[in-house]
């Protein structure tokens, strides 16, 4: 239906969903590339590399991963909202003052984390259970910690100036260039993994460097070097640590939840295992793609709208963003799904056949993550911070437990569906407390349909696999005609040709579309 002949009140709310979706559809493009030049790197480095030695990056990457989140201790939050507050208040003596917080924190943390790896290497090998070699790694590697808090520090200011050209190139264009590059130079002069670590720390510190001299030109472009007087700044830790000390613990046990698979395989089983999983992360991280772009745009649009008590229209937002989310991440689920195995074996080699099965369990849980919307986001806008925090550290006890149980017995697979597992529980007690808070339903009325043809989708995906997995052509003939159909099907409850009118000028498309 056109937004012409509908009420003024729903016609508003068409035109705000119609703009969100447009805008993050502009975000996706950037994000994709960013992901292609990340993905040809993974390639790279996992042909490359031995099993064994890409096993050992990747585990020593995790725990670097969980490093930074306790070293951070999610001051990152605090910088968002503090800086945003004191700079609008002109209050430059505090805004100044959780810079250098939120600097000294990093550094500190930092260096104690790097002091107890160099002085106790033993009791670390024995506490983990994994071979020296991610050890090695982890000397190297240890130093990333601060780098990427600082990094990231950077970031937070470009967004409260609303920077987006800065975030853009620091997200999208410097950092996967870099990366690219390390993993070239490796590949082209016949380098090891230690290589590969030290080139990473390298283009890490090349990469702060250039985001310190764009912060740099921010801050003078502000004016704000006038108002700085190192006798004058005034640090509110209390503030700062009051706010963070609450999301302390979720933090850290979700980022110990996202890391515990490849840790707990490290412990139980040698690295070629923890390579079959990390090796597939990225592929079927590609269901994530289009929710993590069109996150940046609904934040603000649903805030706006809570703003004015407008409960209603989050509510259509929600929804008519999330199916839009389902259907044009339903190519890739088809894809990663049905196509896990020959897409793996393409990618990276016969010898990680056995990762087919593994990305084909993560590539249904993203997905599952990636249908239902920005439901979690909503949540936070709807005030509900306490309820998120609950679930965040629920859902990594869940996955904790569940790794536990099934890593052991099943290896990278049982890792792979403990992490499916988690998705789905988490994002029903989030859909759960979108009813509670917002009498949300759990699948609105008006978009009952679309949901409907996608289930049928899967579950022909899932069948076409169980018939045919060896058949190829089989497989991608079924993968294009039931991503066609449900795009088909679903083209009138996503309005293609009044969000996008431009693409209706496209003769082929607007046969298919119209």
């Amino acid at each position: 239906m056109s937004p012409s002949h509908l009420a003024p009140d729903a016609e508003t709310k068409v035109n705000v969903a119609r703009t969100q979706i447009r805008g993050s559809s502009l975000l996706l493009s950037g994000r994709g590339l960013a992901i292609g030049a990340k993905l040809i790197s993974q390639t790279l480095m996992v042909r490359y590399l031995s099993t064994s030695d890409y096993g050992a990056w990747a585990y020593a990457l995790a725990l670097v991963s969980l490093l930074g989140s306790f070293a951070g201790l999610s001051l990152d939050r605090a910088v968002s909202r503090f800086a945003a507050i004191y700079h609008q208040q002109q209050q430059y003596d505090k805004f100044f003052g959780v810079l250098l917080l939120v600097i000294g924190t990093v550094l500190a943390t930092g260096f104690v984390f790097a002091t107890i790896l160099y002085l106790f290497p033993g009791q670390i090998e024995s506490l983990t259970g994994v071979e020296k070699q991610p050890l090695m790694l982890l000397f190297i590697l240890v130093f990333l910690v601060p780098i990427g808090a600082l990094d990231d520090l950077c970031t937070k200011i470009f967004a409260t100036f609303g920077r987006a050209g800065a975030i853009f190139f620091r997200r999208y264009v410097l950092a996967p260039s870099l990366q690219l590059g390390v993993v070239l130079l490796l590949v082209l002069q016949g380098a090891s993994v230690s290589f590969l670590a030290g080139g990473w720390l390298v283009a890490s510190l090349l990469g702060l460097a250039i985001n310190g001299g764009l912060l740099w030109r921010v801050l003078r472009e502000q004016g704000l070097f006038q108002s700085f007087n190192l006798r004058k700044v005034v640090v509110p830790a209390r503030e700062v640590f009051s706010f963070t000390a609450p999301l302390l613990t979720s933090d850290w046990l979700t980022a110990l939840g996202s890391s515990s698979g490849i840790l707990l395989l490290g412990y139980f089983y040698d690295t070629e295992q923890v390579a079959m999983l990390n090796a597939v992360l990225p592929i079927a991280g590609l269901n994530l793609l289009v929710i993590q772009s069109f996150e940046f745009l609904f934040v603000p649009t649903a805030s706006r709208m809570f703003a004015k008590a407008d409960l209603e229209g989050i509510n259509d937002l929600y929804w008519r963003t999330g199916v839009w989310m389902a259907v044009l991440s339903f190519p890739v689920v088809a894809v990663t799904f049905l196509l896990a195995t020959p897409l793996t074996v393409l990618l990276f080699g016969d010898r990680y056949a056995q990762s087919g099965a593994i990305l084909a369990a993560m590539a249904l849980g993203n997905y599952f993550q990636a249908s239902l919307g920005l439901n979690g986001t909503t949540l936070k806008v709807l005030g509900k911070v306490r309820y998120v925090v609950v679930i965040n550290a629920l859902a990594a006890i869940t996955n904790i437990v569940l790794a536990l149980v099934l890593i052991p017995p099943f290896g990278a697979l049982g890792a792979a569906c403990a992490i499916t597992a988690t998705l789905i529980i988490h994002n029903l007690f989030k859909q759960a407390g979108l009813r509670l808070a917002a009498g949300f339903s759990l699948v609105d009325h008006n978009y009952f349909r679309p949901y409907t043809i996608i289930a049928a989708g899967l579950v022909t995906l899932m069948v076409a696999r169980m018939l045919g997995p060896d058949n190829l052509v089989f497989l991608a003939v079924v993968t294009g005609l039931v991503s066609l159909t449900v795009l088909i099907l679903t083209k009138r409850t996503l309005g293609i040709d009044d969000t996008f009118p431009e693409i209706m000028k496209i003769p082929f498309l607007r046969v298919i579309l119209k």
